[in-house]
């Protein structure tokens, strides 16, 4: 039994990574797991897991090979899958803003090599009710959506999450006293399809931050792969780059609160009940020119919308009045996009696969729900 993995920009993380540990731990016999990663990312895997580099014959040879394939992103790269294979396609989060057909006036050929992906998916996981439709019309697709939560997510409402916290946050240098903003910035179009337009711009005042919430106060940037490469350096002692941090998840353990705009970090975030603020400078452009929104964001956002680094510096440092005034709509939010989000999700997409990943010469067995390896690094 052949297994290859795939998580945008090679890393090992994400969905993929979670149902991966499942799967490492019931599946018995002859196994063979494969994560496809890149040159920067080999050293971030464990020494016992198999990877090939990406775009390379043998990241060609090893999906073709495989009985089961699972990825969080459209594998844009010349392949065949092999008959009698199975394509789990997990993606990665609740779309706010428009994605792949459903975005406007995006690049020429841009999705001629996704959408060949999109043709070899069997399932697609859906994270709640309200993305299953918008998901299979976005890409096309003609397969079964399965609305199972994102595996990804299991850690946040599991046993060991206090547990990993600690550690991230004492890996990062945190101090238990100290108040994390995890800021996720999404990326925008016109900064990506031009590559000769400006480098990245941080929105947010780091001199002001600093002067106004004081050493107490640590800012984690966590930019979106699409432009994780295009910011001058910003480390400090209250500022750190974390964008290629290996799992986010496990940030948004360490982080006390989220700064974020139309990222689907949001999403994920308000599983674990911590407030969030919404830095929304360009709204009108991006909803009405970049982009565009699958709802009415200003209506259903569970914190304030503000528009200047020193209104979102004023919530930070008021953020109990903040959480106050919107946790009528924070629930709400948290009714409509989390209810899938119980730390079941990889146990769903288990029941799921688990037939197609087990041939004659495998065994599936299983263990307590709850458990986490990663609690254990």
């Amino acid at each position: 039994m052949r297994i290859a993995y795939y998580t945008f920009r090679g890393q090992f993380a994400d969905s993929p990574r979670a149902i991966y540990e499942a799967l490492a731990t019931r599946l018995t016999g002859d196994v063979e797991h494969t994560w496809l990663c890149t040159e920067e990312t080999r050293h971030l895997f464990p020494a016992d897991v198999r990877t090939v580099r990406a775009r390379t014959d043998d990241a060609i040879g090893a999906l073709e090979a495989a009985d089961l394939v699972i990825a969080n992103d459209c594998i844009s790269m010349p392949w065949s899958k092999k008959p009698g294979a199975t394509y789990v396609q997990t993606w990665h989060g609740t779309p706010l803003k428009r994605i792949h057909h459903d975005v406007p006036d995006a690049p020429e050929g841009w999705l001629t090599l996704p959408d060949l992906d999109v043709a070899r998916w069997d399932h697609l996981l859906s994270p709640n009710a309200a993305s299953s439709e918008r998901l299979r019309r976005a890409f096309g697709f003609r397969g079964p959506v399965h609305e199972t939560g994102l595996p990804r997510n299991d850690l946040l409402s599991s046993p060991a999450r206090d547990v990993v916290r600690a550690q991230v946050r004492a890996a990062l240098g945190i101090a238990d006293h100290q108040t994390v903003v995890l800021y996720t910035p999404t990326w925008r179009d016109d900064l990506v399809f031009d590559r000769s337009a400006r480098d990245f711009q941080l929105a947010v005042d780091l001199a002001d931050f600093r002067r106004r919430l004081g050493p107490d106060h640590v800012l984690l940037l966590r930019l979106h792969h699409m432009v994780s490469d295009r910011l001058t350096a910003v480390e400090s002692s209250h500022a750190l780059d974390v964008s290629r941090h290996p799992d986010v998840t496990e940030l948004y353990l360490a982080a006390d609160l989220m700064v974020t705009d139309y990222s689907s970090a949001m999403f994920d975030f308000a599983i674990t009940g911590k407030p969030l603020v919404f830095f929304t400078y360009d709204l009108e452009r991006y909803r009405d020119q970049l982009r565009g929104f699958y709802f009415d964001f200003a209506d259903v956002a569970p914190g304030p919308l503000l528009s200047t680094s020193a209104e979102v510096i004023d919530a930070i440092a008021g953020i109990d009045a903040v959480t106050a005034a919107h946790a009528e709509r924070y629930a709400r939010f948290r009714e409509t996009f989390c209810h899938l989000e119980d730390g079941a999700a990889t146990r769903r997409v288990l029941d799921l696969i688990l037939p197609a990943a087990t041939a004659p010469g495998q065994t599936s067995t299983t263990t307590p729900e709850g458990d986490d390896v990663r609690a254990d690094r």
